[in-house]
């Protein structure tokens, strides 16, 4: 896990650290052994990999306050879906928290990737560090629909004159809201 952290640092993140060795080492303290570890023994940090055989391709966490902490790609596995399923992956574990809303700090390298999964700015890049991100949030539960049922008119006929007829409404994602 640390290695994926580190390599896609590396390897991905140029736009943000600019190779430069003091935001390169702020940037890295928690992502060797040990800070995985932590990150590991962590109550609050419930942490996910994506595999391929043997090897781990991506690494991602998300916090008990709804955040989304960690969504880091191995530079090998760049653009090869994983990141897309991690994203999914990581969504999905915020939403059976109970979080209708996500939230992230993208780096400059990965902002357009959530603009593209729906993901929102969120206020003015982040400050006070070494290498600062763009808060961001995603409504991740969409509102309760009603249920649908078969439409009837006033006087007991069907829209259509045959008595089966339904609003497909909450299935095709039209209509009612």
């Amino acid at each position: 896990m640390s290695r994926v952290l580190m390599n896609s640092i590396l390897g991905l993140c140029a736009a943000d650290h600019d190779n430069d060795p003091a935001k390169l080492a702020a940037w890295l303290r928690n992502k060797s052994p040990a800070g995985v570890a932590a990150m590991l023994a962590n109550a609050d940090m419930k942490m996910f990999v994506a595999e391929r055989g043997e090897a781990i391709l991506a690494v991602g966490a998300v916090t008990g306050e709804g955040d989304i902490a960690l969504n880091y790609v191995a530079p090998e596995a760049r653009f090869s879906g994983v990141s897309k399923a991690m994203l999914a992956r990581l969504e999905a574990e915020l939403v059976a928290l109970g979080y209708a809303e996500g939230r992230l700090e993208a780096t400059a390298t990965a902002k357009t990737f959530y603009e593209k999964a729906g993901w929102l700015a969120d206020g003015p890049q982040a400050s006070g560090r070494m290498v600062n991100g763009y808060p961001m949030r995603k409504a991740l539960a969409t509102i309760a629909r009603p249920r649908c049922h078969p439409f009837k008119r006033p006087d007991n006929s069907s829209a259509s004159g045959g008595s089966n007829i339904s609003a497909h409404c909450c299935s095709s994602g039209r209509g009612m809201t």
